[in-house]
């Protein structure tokens, strides 16, 4: 096995390769694939809800996690077929042009479930592993590392594909095709690698019986409130979130590359930030850093309620919204697992990691799917409220809005131990950001010059220059 050290750049060069699989199988093109097989509004609301509504796997892999002294060949078996899963139906329309494509679409959906179903089963088992691993001191700095060396990987994935699709976007058959051959092998690849990542057995819990074990999370207070927050956020974003790749495609106008260059700007903005992010989670703890990211989070749906019907100007204005929109977006997934992992008890940790991702995402994938149905019947039906909601779209989103702002009193309800008030981490983000700006400009890097050269001349004894009164 390797050491510790060894193990945990393995653990972050993994999650690279995984992230690749994630970014080439859930990226716009697979919307756009959606799309070219007929599919509408209500099969992309489908699509966007099956990653949450499988998530009941977690506890079904939380139960069987207490009943296995080691976690890893059931997590292995279970991703090695998850990650094998989309090459029969992405090949099918290609290979065999002459079939229904409606068939192809609903094959295309069924495989998403059992594939999703699969990873929701394994991430459990993979999170208690690392909680149980990985040392508690400096985790959520050390997850902004590995999610920051991730985002990086998600950007280089995401502009092949732009620079793929802007050459032939015609051919969406053929080039997911493509995609979902390189994300396989990438997947496959992510899970070898932790064959020799040590485990430590797992840490049953004393109540043995299922539905005592399932209760455990809930009876926790802390936990409780932190699930039901989390129900609701998902309930609020999964209203307009799962339709922005539509949006853009469909109302907006935007070409398959161009919604792939905004996600790979997105990326960039994840990378940019995630170490920092995870030094700020560290330093003043979860909760602090997930009310200020849910305090800005409702800026993305008011900047697509205003975005202009012309694509030219509307890249101008969503490039900046992307960036920022994965910022909050990695704040929010580093202070989700680090709350998880650092709160989570190591007896039954597994079905506490279930019980925190699972009930928010069951909520957010319900969601979605109603709101699949009602894109549909607004956008068949042409319904239209003059020009501040002028399409089902703008509904969806201003409703989203409106509960994202309605979440930002109940996220102080969050309970977590040792952090700092929020206004503690604003300050400490202001300060940040104004000293990064100042020092991009000529007179900011001159003063800089200035402070090195009289830290040089002190640190060769030489006494400091005093200025003249």
């Amino acid at each position: 096995m390797w050491t510790l050290p060894v193990a945990q750049r393995v653990i972050i060069l993994a999650g690279c390769l995984g992230m690749a699989y994630t970014q080439l199988t859930t990226s716009a093109a697979a919307v756009q694939f959606c799309r070219a097989l007929g599919g509408g509004g209500l099969h992309v609301g489908l699509l966007g809800a099956i990653p949450s509504a499988t998530l009941f796997m977690q506890f079904l892999a939380a139960h069987a996690a207490n009943r296995v002294k080691y976690r890893r060949p059931l997590w292995f078996w279970a991703c090695i077929v998850q990650r094998l899963c989309y090459l029969p139906v992405a090949f099918g329309p290609w290979v065999f042009p002459e079939s229904p494509r409606m068939l192809w679409l609903w094959a295309f959906l069924l495989i998403s479930v059992c594939e999703q179903s699969l990873l929701n089963f394994g991430t459990p088992l993979w999170l208690s592993w690392m909680g149980d691993y990985l040392p508690k001191s400096g985790l959520s700095e050390y997850w902004g590392v590995r999610h920051r060396f991730m985002q990086w990987s998600a950007a280089l994935c995401l502009l092949a594909c732009t620079l793929f699709f802007a050459q032939d976007e015609a051919n969406i058959l053929v080039g997911f095709a493509v995609m979902i051959a390189a994300s396989s092998l990438l997947g496959v690849t992510d899970i070898l690698m932790f064959r020799k990542v040590d485990e430590p057995p797992v840490t049953p819990a004393r109540e043995a019986g299922v539905w005592k074990s399932l209760a455990a999370p809930f009876r926790h207070g802390g936990f409780r409130r932190y699930i039901g927050f989390m129900s609701y956020w998902n309930l609020a974003a999964m209203i307009g979130a799962p339709f922005i790749s539509l949006f853009l495609l469909d109302y907006i106008g935007l070409k398959l590359y161009q919604v792939l260059f905004l996600w790979t700007t997105a990326a960039v903005g994840g990378a940019i930030s995630s170490r920092w992010l995870g030094r700020l989670a560290e330093r003043y703890g979860n909760r602090p850093v997930l009310i200020l990211s849910i305090l800005v989070k409702p800026i993305n749906m008011l900047t697509f309620l205003a975005c202009p019907h012309d694509p030219d100007a509307a890249m101008w204005m969503l490039v900046p919204l992307f960036m920022l929109d994965a910022v909050l977006n990695v704040s929010i997934l580093i202070c989700n697992n680090g709350f998880l992992l650092k709160n989570s008890p190591v007896e039954n940790r597994t079905m506490y990691i279930a019980a925190g991702t699972a009930v928010a995402g069951l909520v957010g994938g319900a969601t979605s799917v109603v709101c699949g149905q009602i894109l549909s019947t607004l956008l068949a039906n042409h319904v239209s409220y003059g020009t501040l909601l002028p399409t089902g779209f703008h509904i969806l989103f201003f409703t989203s809005m409106v509960m994202r702002i309605l979440a930002i009193p109940l996220v102080f309800f969050i309970q977590e131990p040792n952090t700092a008030p929020a206004m503690t981490v604003a300050v400490d983000v202001f300060r940040t950001t104004r000293i990064t700006i100042v020092r991009a400009w000529p007179v900011g890097q001159r003063a800089d010059r200035r402070r090195a050269a009289t830290r040089r001349i002190v640190s060769n004894g030489t006494p400091a220059p005093v200025k003249a009164p």
